[in-house]
């Protein structure tokens, strides 16, 4: 068969487009073909020729687009059932030869082959595939090559070829192009290949998902899909940590899940807070009205009420100056009445899950201050940077109930009782380690954390309870750790404390668990660690 190439000397110009526009040509590729019917017609309109494939070679011939099918560039038929048509020199040639290297010019003209100029491929739908029911066969037929293989070669060469992986770009190509007269900047080509690698990487990482998942037997998140940030997900912020450092935020789902109703833009630090007050709240989505307030990322003081306002009054009194430019978060719709509570004192950030018009209209007279709604979700895992690699984990989810709790000792606790320490566990859960947690009632009476020991920790908790003048008589108190010795249990059986929840694990326990009995406090085992580092 003789091959049939595309000719440089084939370039001329277009009687239909301004005389500054060289014909140039354009690789059609496509499964989802929304809108390319009239995004190839506009392409012609401008001097383009198409070259296509398959499908997308027919669906253009019924609507009576001229096209040369890449067979006819190749010299070589599909074969495979379709899965090798485009992975061809004549091809890849074409896409990847840099207009501005001599060399590469001349190889096309010593091997008659002309240039590729635009490549608009989208991908076999590979996740569409396995989010379905599904054969493993059926999964591995839709591991899209050529596509692949065609995007990152137009991205690579983006300084020549301008590459379009999704019908959204469009209608925004046809409008540079016709804003350009055909000469498309530079910065609009960069943009396009970040998007071109953006989706072949998150593609791949789809694929990398489901085989890791096939080798493990089970179903598994190894890694979060958008770990590539796209252009519009990256948020310049005004500094990072401190303001010597540049600080960005890359969106996933932020947008869905946070909307900002009032205030100056968030800082970097703000972000920090908001997660931790977030993921706090949580804790307590579908339980009575909840309140908790956040500074530098540890709570200082969290409360459930009968109604807002008192879960927030109660959060409130465990420690009346840390609050002081802190955050705000409560579980339910904030009211007016809470509102006026909550105004007199001075907040970086409110968030809840809405706010009545009141409310909104009282607290929205601080112009600084930060109003966000949210909605509540479920996040499965987490990422943390670290000199040389990256750490990620499944995110602390894990919830503790009545049942699971394991009395080591001769005295028990009462139902009541039991509640107290399950509300005291889940705050302890949410305060850096090494972390003690007084409560009584559903109120915290007194935190610490962040310390080197954990007798340190309970040292500083008990001290900030005599500041705020809370009695710990009677209390119930939670550690997210084991107590490596039975000095810290005495520590606050001796400031009051008579009911304790952990998760034991020590080689200690038994001296622990005779200090208890000894102290008359009541001593559950959860076997649930929940450091926070």
């Amino acid at each position: 068969m003789r091959r049939a190439t595309f000719r440089r000397a084939a370039i001329k110009k277009s009687t239909s487009v301004k005389d500054s526009t060289l014909r140039r040509t354009a690789l059609v590729s496509v499964y989802d073909k929304t809108g390319i019917a009239e995004f190839a017609r506009e392409l012609l309109k401008r001097g383009f020729e198409l070259i296509s494939t398959g499908g997308t070679q027919k669906l253009l011939e019924e609507n009576k687009i001229p096209s040369r099918k890449v067979e006819d560039i190749t010299g070589f038929p599909e074969i495979l059932k379709g899965r090798v048509k485009t992975l061809h020199p004549n091809i890849f040639a074409g896409i990847l030869a840099d207009k501005d290297n001599r060399h590469h010019s001349d190889d096309l003209e010593k091997h008659d082959l002309g240039k590729i100029d635009l490549v608009v491929v989208n991908l076999y739908p590979f996740e569409d595939t396995i989010a379905s029911s599904h054969s493993l066969k059926e999964a591995i037929e839709q591991i899209d090559i050529g596509g692949v293989a065609l995007i990152r070669a137009g991205a690579k060469n983006f300084g020549s070829v301008n590459v379009i992986v999704s019908p959204e770009a469009y209608d925004s190509f046809l409008k540079t192009f016709d804003e350009t007269e055909g000469k498309i900047p530079f910065e609009y080509s960069l943009k396009l290949a970040r998007k071109a690698f953006e989706r072949t990487s998150k593609y791949d990482n789809a694929i990398n998902n489901y085989m890791f998942e096939i080798s493990a037997g089970k179903k598994v998140e190894p890694y979060p899909q958008n770990i590539l940030p796209s252009e519009e997900s990256c948020v310049q912020l005004r500094y990072g940590e401190n303001p010597h450092q540049k600080g960005v935020l890359i969106k996933e789902d932020f947008d869905q899940i946070f909307e900002v109703l009032h205030g100056k833009e968030l800082s970097y630090n703000n972000l920090l807070d908001i997660d931790a007050a977030y993921n706090l709240i949580g804790e307590f989505k579908s339980d009575r009205p909840a309140c908790a307030i956040i500074k530098h990322g540890n709570p200082s003081g969290a409360a459930l009420g009968n109604d807002l306002q008192s879960a927030y009054n109660r959060a409130f009194e465990t420690d009346t100056l840390s609050p002081f430019g802190g955050i705000i978060i409560v579980n339910k719709k904030l009211d007016f009445k809470t509102s006026i509570d909550i105004d007199k004192l001075f907040t970086e950030i409110i968030l809840a899950p809405d706010f009545d018009n009141d409310a909104l209209n009282l607290l929205k007279k601080k112009k600084n201050r930060r109003l966000i709604r949210f909605n509540f979700t479920e996040r499965k895992i987490e990422l943390r940077n670290i000199t040389g690699g990256i750490l990620m984990q499944e995110k602390d989810n894990f919830e503790i109930g009545t049942d699971d709790l394991k009395f080591v000792t001769k005295k028990k606790a009462s139902d009541r009782e039991k509640e107290d320490l399950l509300f005291a566990f889940k705050i302890v859960k949410h305060t850096k380690s090494n972390a003690v947690v007084f409560v009584k009632d559903f109120m915290t009476l007194a935190i610490g954390g962040g310390q080197p020991s954990r007798i340190d920790s309970t040292r500083i908790a008990i001290s900030k309870a005599k500041e705020f003048g809370h009695s710990l008589e009677g209390s119930s108190v939670a550690s997210d750790a084991f107590f490596p010795f039975a000095d810290g249990l005495i520590e606050l059986a001796k400031a009051g404390a008579k009911y304790v929840i952990q998760p034991g694990g020590s080689v200690k326990d038994e001296d622990v668990i005779r200090a208890a009995d000894e102290y008359g406090v009541a001593m559950c085992f959860t076997g649930v660690r929940h450091f926070r580092h």
